[in-house]
């Protein structure tokens, strides 16, 4: 029997821990899309506790929890940290083969050396050890970047902000990158007149651009596109319940635009409609620029809305979503590629049902032009587990180019959460070592090797070109 969490976890074969250990365990990180508060890197934050650096906005924790029937002061609410963290401590016993057991019991071993099994009798102890490092400069967050080799950090940021933290951590010389990344959702939000004129309001004054027309809300995002481009920021990301690719007439798109900023409610066919221009004219900023764009796609948010009400978006009341992909994303990628004006492109499916079919889509826009130009992104969300990662690299792996894949990435709001980079790589080198002892694949420690570290590093350094970054 192996014991928990030791040195060859998930490694199965005596070949997956080779290229583990000796391949994918060193190798340094590209943290290309989560959403930490680049405010916390600014300010070098340190935390006092280690409820404030692991719960305060972890709805994966808090999901748990509550199906755990702890009450949602707890969680959300006005409790004390020790508290709240108590209260976890009482679920994760109860969240063994849900990946956040692993997560929980790695980022306790890797950060803080700590090799104990959190639960009720044990809480109080670890509790105390790790909120004890926390309040020393060894844990402050860009030590906590620099501990786990990070090398550049892709935060997420709307085109109405200052990136005023962005700027002054370039400036102190920090050696980690800490880039911005455009998400312009709130941009094509069309479906509440309210919201979206207060937003175009506030885009217009930080942009210099009155917005009375249509064209004048594209001539804004192109000034905040370049504002976003001199600031470091080489990728843009689209949190979207499906793609936008209907026909539509320039005439149609005016008046729909003057429909709504003149505070009316748009119709369906009409929300699409000018959904699919914006979606499109942002397609062709990020390829002008020579950006890498993102789009996440089936996310089911906000299910309960009497909660919603109550703690707003992103508190863990999100689920998978359905809607039909293949046809609007097809079209989209199809209608920029016409002009040649398709940026390098990542698609991220939270259905696993459309695993093969972006496996598949991938395939059809990719030119030569660059390796991997169009990626199947890494399991999101839901899916990145175990399970769900397995089944994205063998749908890439037989119907793509697992070797040109760009890899893993964060995706979280924690700085705690580098260690699910070391469980995507143990996944990994066991998936192919695994296939080694099949013979399956050639037993070739060189090819797999430099595999492997492309996978989990060179690969997404080619891709994205951090390194010609320059402020």
């Amino acid at each position: 029997m192996k014991k928990f969490l030791d040195d060859n976890f998930i490694l199965q074969t005596k070949t997956a821990q080779t290229l583990y250990h000796e391949h994918a365990k060193h190798m340094p990180i590209i943290d290309y899309h989560c959403h930490l508060n680049p405010k916390e890197v600014a300010d070098d934050k340190k935390f006092e506790n280690l409820t404030q650096i692991w719960l305060y906005g972890d709805h994966y924790k808090w999901r748990a929890m509550r199906t755990n029937g702890v009450d949602e002061a707890y969680c959300t609410g006005k409790k004390s940290d020790w508290e709240k963290f108590e209260k976890w401590a009482e679920t994760v016993p109860h969240t063994i083969r849900n990946p956040l057991y692993h997560w929980t019991h790695l980022e306790l071993k890797t950060a803080f050396g700590i090799e104990k099994i959190l639960g009720p009798k044990t809480a109080r102890e670890i509790y105390e050890e790790a909120s004890e490092k926390l309040k020393t400069n060894d844990y402050s967050t860009r030590n906590i970047l620099r501990k786990y080799k990070v090398e550049v950090v892709c935060t997420t940021d709307d085109p109405v902000d200052s990136l005023e933290h962005h700027k002054k951590i370039w400036s102190d010389g920090f050696e980690v990158k800490v880039l911005p990344a455009w998400r312009p959702d709130k941009a094509m939000a069309v479906e509440s007149p309210v919201k979206f004129n207060t937003y175009l309001d506030q885009l217009a004054q930080v942009s210099g651009k009155n917005i009375g027309t249509y064209n004048d809300l594209l001539d804004a995002l192109e000034i905040r596109h370049e504002f976003f481009h001199k600031n470091g920021c080489r990728l843009s990301d689209h949190g979207l319940e499906t793609m936008y690719a209907d026909d539509y007439t320039d005439t149609e798109v005016k008046g729909i635009f003057n429909k709504i900023r003149g505070g009316a409610m748009l119709d369906h066919v009409e929300i699409s409609k000018i959904k699919s221009a914006l979606l499109y004219e942002l397609g062709i900023l990020d390829h002008k620029r020579g950006w890498v764009q993102q789009f996440h796609v089936g996310a089911l948010r906000n299910n309960n809305t009497r909660l919603f009400n109550l703690l707003g978006p992103d508190t863990g009341f999100d689920s998978i979503g359905d809607w039909n992909m293949a046809i609007p994303m097809s079209k989209l990628l199809d209608r920029l590629d016409t002009t040649n004006k398709l940026a390098k492109t990542i698609l991220y499916n939270l259905n696993p049902r459309d695993n093969e079919l972006i496996a598949t889509m991938i395939g059809n826009f990719q030119d030569g032009s660059v390796p991997g130009k169009i990626q199947y992104g890494s399991g999101w969300w839901f899916l990145d587990q175990k399970d769900g990662m397995i089944k994205q690299m063998n749908a890439l792996s037989n119907l793509g180019l697992l070797s040109r894949f760009v890899g893993m990435l964060t995706d979280s709001r924690s700085f705690l959460s580098y260690p699910r980079h070391e469980y995507f790589r143990r996944i990994l080198c066991n998936l192919l070592g695994n296939d080694v002892e099949n013979g399956e694949i050639p037993d070739d420690m060189e090819l797999l090797g430099n595999m492997v570290e492309n996978i989990c590093y060179n690969n997404a350094k080619n891709y994205f070109s951090f390194n010609e970054v320059k402020i």
